[in-house]
């Protein structure tokens, strides 16, 4: 990912870089790229201290809607683990990494990313957890994935989902996609914005990604994804309303939520890791 494009004073507002991605693949140009030939990753421009432009969100008035970007195959509590490949899986091996930037290039740590994906027959697990995990940043702001190149099925190109979100903060919904792929020309949710770098790897392949979120992420003291404020906390209750950042106890461990949800018994902390943080 790259800053935003510069222009002059006076010449109208400013394009924004998805904008200008979708225009360069509607005419057959070629996507911003670094000399050595890959797209251009949020990281490069944080090393200069530049103030990042956000990854696409789903609903920012040029792209699909939130619930196109999310599709119908979502399912909440994915396993928590960074590994998606089952013994025996077919399909080529992919490692997808990357770092999560704030605005001001401060990686973020903690931070949630839920996967989810096609097989390599381009079927989605609904009945389980196949190719569906979640995970959090380190320290760094770093995370890497271990999975597989995901299938096509009919009207989509080569996909992954993901949702990311930052303690106490909105969670961005959004897809990563594969470069060269001959159905991205007609892939009315494609987004070239959202292209990973990708490469051969042995027999498999290696992609990488930085996603920048809409928060402020200005180093300073303490974590910088932690909410400014105490959220509420007490004991975990079914039936209870808890939004991102909200601490509970559970059986004397304190957890923190992750995703907003309504509980409901079976719903215990310590059994849906997908919403509550052990802390």
């Amino acid at each position: 990912m790259t800053p935003p494009p510069h222009r002059d004073a006076g010449s109208g507002p400013p394009i924004s870089r998805k904008s200008l991605l979708k225009a360069a693949v509607a005419s057959g140009a070629a996507v911003p790229l670094l000399s050595s030939g890959t797209v251009a990753l949020a990281r490069d421009a944080a090393g200069l201290r530049r103030p990042l432009s956000v990854t696409p969100a789903c609903d920012d008035g040029d792209g699909p809607t939130h619930e196109q970007i999310e599709g119908p195959y979502f399912k909440p509590d994915s396993p928590l683990r960074k590994n998606l490949v089952d013994s025996g899986m077919q399909g080529t091996p992919l490692t997808v990494s990357g770092y999560v930037f704030g605005r001001h290039c401060s990686p973020l740590s903690g931070v949630l990313l839920d996967f989810w994906q096609a097989d390599d027959g381009g079927n989605y697990d609904m009945a389980g957890y196949t190719l569906r995990g979640h995970q959090f940043t380190e320290a760094g702001g770093a995370f890497s994935l271990a999975t597989i190149v995901p299938g096509l099925y009919p009207g989509r190109t080569r996909h992954l989902h993901v949702k990311v979100q930052a303690p106490g903060e909105p969670v961005l919904t959004t897809q990563l996609y594969f470069p060269g792929e001959p159905r991205n020309s007609t892939d009315a949710l494609f987004d070239a914005a959202l292209l990973m770098n990708v490469r051969g790897a042995g027999n498999g392949k290696e992609g990488t990604f930085d996603f920048v979120l809409n928060v402020d992420g200005t180093p300073g003291p303490g974590d910088p994804t932690d909410p400014p404020t105490d959220p509420p906390s007490g004991a975990w209750t079914p039936g209870h309303s808890y939004t991102a950042g909200d601490r509970v106890t559970y059986q004397g461990v304190s957890y923190r939520c992750v995703q907003a949800h309504t509980s409901m018994t079976g719903w215990e902390p310590p059994n849906v890791t997908a919403l509550w943080l052990r802390e």
